[in-house]
């Protein structure tokens, strides 16, 4: 062995001991006849002194070594003179005494220092991702991580669920996003596909009786990325037979308060606050509402039924509706300008506002208004001075979509949003389907495996018989899935369902989203076959695993909790993948690159 103990684990015990230590050069400084070497390895630092007068020649030869070097050195601990301990470590009391160096493997200079405070391009960074994860805050994101996953584990174990890992070469079954595609060469002309998430699968599990399954599962994805996204990411994904949906999230909130408390030494405070999506909606414009602050939408619409202002009154008159956003202080008119830009951003033709000063309403839009309107409008708002209000009329969805964006950018920009609070809450009661104007049918909220509330599947019924237009987008979101969402501080960390059992109810969702029986078959084919066999009632929930770890830690982006993430284009800085293949490989799968 090169060392008999990590550098980072000698302590006062080791005094008067002579060891042998390896690792890296984190700094090398040179005091005129006395060289200190501060020697680095994944459980911390150790300083190391080499004397001139003891051995000039070993001397001569370290004082050239250069930082990021790995070096082995045999020496005797000893205490450091009072006044030069470094309390923040675990060797701070004691330093080495070299008395043998040896360099293993010399570094060269290196494109950016191994330093936290230094501000390093991400490019940069994931280029040269092993001399990135050298730093001490990207040790410790995956070191935690490592933690977090044997918690998971041991706490799954406790609570009587196998791990069984799942396929990663299936049958392709879109979920929503698009499949990554794997060419097969002994079945010419066919794919397999990589799995989105191990949905069937685990549902399978509970139909052949292991009743609770779990799994750290790989999951990938062919989408536009973003900072929360990755084509392949991590799920933990489990499973409950017997279950409704206070069981799965009883589990859910169980290990949430053992990975805070054993990581972060946080004490959560359950069970989790429920809130019904239409709530959600209403209030906060999204089914993943921050509610570490205020700002909520309140709902205008009968106050301008009557209104002559022809903007508002063209949003009723298409069955919109007209909300807004109070908040206490007023804002300057390149603040206001900035807003306008964004949510035109977001789609918003522009942004109408107004303010209250010297107990006086004033706004671009205040001619259009009438006295009545103003005054109901600010009672409603509970209005005072020195306040603004910002307004959307339009479809309900748009409206949501810019409001509940703009409630964020004003929580950000006043300051009002508590960064060290994690408030979770569970998003319950989900439409079961949404309707898609573009292609003028339904579609399932979560997934078509999501079961309805049983009271609900009369009205599926119905609307399958009526096959009325109309009928189907005014009703459809009546039809209510046993879904749930947990969100913590507006970002939604995972997500889950009871899912359809009964192969006579899950034919009929197929039937409502316009997949026939030949496409339902052709897709979903071993699951229908499966159900007839004696499926159990069940349910789970898939934690975003990269996410709770990125928001855990206080990073923005998931790629900092991820060894070897990909940039938002989807590429790997470090190997160049993707890339082309030689052509012998694409003959032999009979493929051609057009």
């Amino acid at each position: 062995m090169l060392r008999d103990i990590y550098v980072g684990l000698v302590d006062d015990s080791f005094i008067g001991k002579e060891i042998k230590v390896a690792g890296w050069i984190d700094s090398i400084r040179d005091h005129g006849g006395v060289l200190f070497i501060d020697l680095r390895d994944k459980e911390g630092k150790l300083q190391a002194v080499l004397e001139e007068s003891e051995n000039k020649e070993l001397y001569d030869i370290a004082k050239h070594f250069k930082e990021e070097s790995v070096i082995a050195i045999e020496g005797v601990v000893r205490r450091r003179p009072s006044g030069t301990e470094n309390p923040k470590i675990k060797s701070g009391n004691v330093e080495l005494l070299i008395q043998r160096i040896k360099l293993l493997n010399a570094s060269e200079t290196l494109p950016f220092p191994i330093d936290d405070n230094v501000e390093i391009s991400e490019e940069l960074r994931l280029k040269y991702r092993y001399l990135d994860l050298r730093r001490n805050i990207m040790q410790k994101a995956i070191k935690t991580r490592s933690k977090a996953l044997k918690i998971t584990r041991d706490f799954f174990d406790e609570n009587g669920f196998y791990e069984i890992e799942t396929p990663f070469l299936i049958k392709s079954t879109p979920e929503g996003a698009r499949d990554f595609l794997v060419p097969s060469r002994l079945h010419p002309g066919k794919f397999y596909a990589l799995p989105q998430s191990p949905q069937l699968f685990k549902q399978i599990l509970m139909i052949s009786g292991f009743d609770r399954y779990f799994q750290i599962a790989r999951c990938f994805r062919d989408e536009d990325l973003r900072s929360d996204r990755q084509p392949e990411f991590t799920q933990i994904d489990f499973e409950m037979s017997f279950v409704e949906e206070e069981d799965v999230m009883e589990i859910s909130e169980k290990l949430l308060y053992k990975l805070f408390l054993e990581l972060l030494g946080i004490e959560l405070k359950t069970p989790f606050k429920r809130m019904p999506y239409k709530e959600a909606m209403e209030k906060y414009g999204s089914d993943k509402p921050d509610t570490r602050f205020g700002l909520e939408l309140v709902d205008l619409t009968d106050i301008f039924k009557n209104t002559n202002f022809n903007v508002f009154k063209a949003a009723i008159e298409q069955k919109g509706i007209i909300k807004a956003i109070k908040i206490n202080t007023i804002l300057s008119r390149k603040e206001i300008d900035n807003l306008t830009e964004y949510v035109k951003g977001l789609g918003a033709k522009g942004l109408a506002w107004g303010k209250i000063e010297n107990g006086e309403f004033s706004s671009p839009i205040a001619k259009f208004l009438t006295d009545q309107e103003v005054k109901a409008m600010l009672s409603r708002l509970e209005a005072k001075n020195n306040e603004m209000i910002f307004f959307s009329a339009d479809k309900p969805k748009n409206v949501y979509k810019i409001l509940g964006n703009l409630r964020l950018q004003l929580g950000k920009m006043l300051k009002l949003i508590d960064h060290s609070k994690f408030e979770f809450l569970w998003v319950v009661d989900f439409p079961m389907f949404e309707y898609n104007e573009e292609e003028g049918r339904l579609e399932a909220m979560h997934h078509p495996f999501t079961s309805p509330k049983e009271e609900d599947i009369e009205m599926i019924i119905n609307i399958l018989d009526k096959n009325d237009k109309e009928y189907i987008i005014n009703t459809c979101e009546s039809i209510t899935a046993r879904a749930y969402d947990i969100v913590l501080n507006g970002v939604e960390i995972g997500g889950g369902s009871i899912r359809i059992h009964k192969p006579d109810v899950q034919k009929l969702v197929f039937k409502l989203l316009n997949i026939s029986d030949e496409e339902a078959d052709l897709k979903f084919g071993f699951l229908l076959e499966a159900l007839k066999y004696g499926a159990p009632p069940h349910g789970g929930l898939a934690f975003g695993f990269d996410r709770l770890m990125a928001m855990m830690l206080g990073f923005e982006s998931i790629r900092d909790v991820i060894a070897f993430p990909k940039t938002q284009k989807g590429t790997c800085l470090l190997t160049g993948a993707p890339d082309v293949v030689p052509e012998k490989q694409l003959k032999e799968l009979h493929i051609k690159t057009v």
